[in-house]
């Protein structure tokens, strides 16, 4: 007979996340309270990728309205902080804290998608009349309310999954959903590449607003019976509640937490400033085919893979995590460097390696910072949702603004270049992108900078080992 112990082994290396779930939020619960996080994906990829290629080709919008539009959920992010805190203080008769939030943003959400794909048919001067600036008008509020939507809806998700969690099961709670949102991501984009294949502006229309239907179909599944109703009295929700600037000061008042918001914003924008000029830095400099640079994306997600991989067996000896993190920022340095070096030794492999560092040095910088932010202790007016949403505020914020940082400086330095601004040595078409890499170099120095302080203090979980298995993360 098989032991018990070998069985229930078993169950949790083939059921990934089987042992996030807690008595205080079941398996079941915890997996359709995930479906917000679907949604969220779903409209990270319509408006970061499908929308953006349609305006520019198919609506030939110009680039730099695109580059607005585009910009629009981005410059919203920081207010998640704000949203965060609204959650943690919000009174109603019935007591629920995170479900108003959740179903007011699924809402914002789904009335940005429905106006959406006449807003940017308008743009495009698809009109019977002259809409002037209308078309702009209403392309730029159909941006602003998804991007809205989709930061109250995943703050307040992810405020709530924690509230419900256990302090043993928190960070794998988060994990999950985080992994729910990349699931999101991919399978919209498959989907709605496909149903978009043969585009029509009628096709475009059903798309869009099936993707707001969705939305709304996904979110009430989710928040269905997910916070319990917890009464109050008129004199409860009539007290005085914190301000804001007070949560704000007792929140950066930890000076581990505002440098750990410091620390988030610069490492994400030093390992993401190349998400956009990899594969052509592959191909317009190394000279390699379409299915060559194809497998960077490969490369890459092997390294985060072994990144996962050597964090949860450091997390599991009771590595303190900001130690972690600058393990991950000094495997970036390596990574970015092999990337430079790459071209001037016309050398293929040492360019897949530099992908497949960027990957491991990310992955090992992500786990660290979000075991980190899940396990900071809030104290005063500052609760978990202000200190969630400040997180998911420098995660977006920083994610968003290197993307474009990156592809900007690549075009300004190769223009400047071209010119013979720089002189005729800097001529060779390599010089934009290494300088985008060495900035990125700059930057992760920068993130030391930061972590130091909080490595030499006491970690979090250097006391207090929090197994962080390989079985968090899906295979």
């Amino acid at each position: 007979m098989i032991p018990k112990r070998t069985v229930k082994g078993m169950t949790l290396k083939m059921l990934p996340f089987s042992d996030a779930a807690s008595d205080t939020l079941p398996l079941g619960q915890l997996l359709r309270l995930s479906l917000f996080q679907i949604s969220v994906g779903m409209a990270a990829v319509m408006l970061l990728g499908t929308l953006n290629r349609v305006m520019i080709v198919e609506l030939s919008v110009p680039a730099m309205i695109v580059a607005l539009m585009i910009a629009i959920p981005v410059l919203i992010a920081p207010f998640r902080a704000l949203l965060g805190f609204k959650s943690d203080n919000y009174r109603s008769a019935i007591g629920w804290k995170r479900i108003p939030y959740l179903w007011f943003g699924t809402l914002w959400q789904f009335g940005g998608l429905a106006i959406m794909p006449m807003a940017l048919l308008v743009l495009a001067g698809d009109t019977a009349i002259d809409a002037g600036k209308f078309g702009q008008f209403a392309a730029a509020l159909a941006f602003l309310l998804t991007g809205l939507g989709m930061h109250m809806t995943q703050t307040a998700g992810l405020a709530l999954a924690a509230d419900r969690a256990s302090e043993e099961t928190r960070a794998k709670v988060v994990a999950l959903l985080y992994v729910m949102y990349l699931l999101g991501m991919g399978i919209s984009a498959v989907i709605i590449g496909t149903l978009l294949k043969d585009y029509s502006s009628l096709l475009l229309v059903q798309v869009v607003q099936g993707a707001a239907v969705m939305t709304m179909v996904l979110n009430v599944i989710a928040l269905w019976k997910q916070e319990k109703m917890a009464p109050m009295t008129k004199a409860e929700r009539a007290a005085p509640q914190p301000s804001f600037r007070d949560a704000w000061q007792d929140l950066t008042r930890n000076s581990d937490m505002f440098r750990l918001m410091v620390t988030i914003f610069l490492g994400t924008i030093a390992f993401n400033m190349q998400d956009v000029l990899l594969e052509p830095y592959g191909g317009e400099i190394l000279g390699l085919s379409v299915s060559a640079t194809t497998l960077l994306t490969a490369m890459w997600a092997g390294g985060a893979l072994f990144g996962f991989a050597l964090a949860a067996r450091w997390l599991s000896k009771g590595i303190d995590p900001y130690r972690m993190g600058a393990r991950g920022v000094i495997i970036g340095v390596a990574a970015f460097s092999a990337v430079l070096l790459s071209a001037p030794l016309s050398s293929p492999a040492l360019f897949y390696t530099g992908a497949a560092l960027i990957g491991l040095g990310g992955g090992l910088f992500a786990v660290a910072t979000l075991t980190a932010a899940m396990t900071i202790d809030v104290a005063g007016a500052a609760g978990r949702g202000l200190a969630l949403g400040v997180w998911g505020a420098a995660q977006a914020t920083g994610a968003g603004l290197s993307i474009f940082i990156g592809g900007a400086t690549r075009d300004l330095v190769n223009s400047a270049a071209n010119s013979g601004l720089l002189g005729g040595v800097l001529q060779a078409p390599s010089i934009g992108y290494s300088v985008v890499y060495q900035i990125e170099i700059v930057l992760l120095f920068a993130t030391l900078i930061a972590l130091g302080p909080l490595v030499r203090t006491k970690g979090l979980t250097s006391q207090n080992p929090r197994k962080l298995e390989l079985t968090d993360f899906p295979t």
